[in-house]
């Protein structure tokens, strides 16, 4: 389907959920070895952008948002978007030029404790690492913890004394102050 999307001349294949941004950018090496699907999977994988590289702050910044006017958010740099995709800092320019306050947290590259079946392959593991998180999450008092994994953002809510939001909503409620 991705493909299609490209032969109908879209320039990228943008996700907002940071495993599936993963997984579209590493779709061309489990089918390098494959010749029908090699070409494909690797025209689909360059194409693969997530949604933080689409967005810049500079497009927020031109929309006059105020510094510092939104909510206090403490940031959950999921590990498909800090490790895998490599993409660290990017969410967190965005939210500050939405006009969000970024409070500091502890251990800020402690896996959350999700990793897909993680949680129900070693529950007692990942409940721990989830304490763990959201205590470090939320030391700074803030009013909402964001993500960009649904995994992560799931897990997390299920446990926090805050709501757990996807980063983009964020974005979208300060767009329409």
């Amino acid at each position: 389907a991705c493909c299609v999307a490209l032969d109908a001349g879209a320039e990228s294949i943008v996700s907002s959920a940071s495993a599936c941004g993963l997984r579209g950018k590493d779709y061309g090496r489990p089918l390098a070895n494959d010749p029908a699907s090699a070409a494909r999977a690797t025209r689909g994988s360059e194409a693969a952008r997530d949604l933080s590289e689409v967005i810049t702050p500079g497009d927020l910044a031109r929309t006059g948002l105020e510094p510092g006017t939104g909510p206090r958010v403490a940031w959950q740099a999921p590990c498909t978007l800090q490790h895998g995709q490599r993409l660290a800092g990017r969410v967190e320019a965005l939210l500050l030029a939405a006009g969000c306050v970024l409070v500091p947290t502890r251990e800020p590259t402690l896996c959350c404790g999700s990793a897909g079946t993680y949680s129900i392959l070693q529950p007692e593991l990942s409940q721990e690492l989830r304490r763990r998180k959201i205590t470090a999450l939320t030391a700074g008092a803030p009013d909402v913890i964001a993500t960009a994994n649904i995994g992560c953002l799931e897990h997390l809510r299920s446990a926090s004394p805050v709501p757990v939001r996807h980063w983009i909503e964020l974005v979208a409620e300060a767009l329409d102050r």
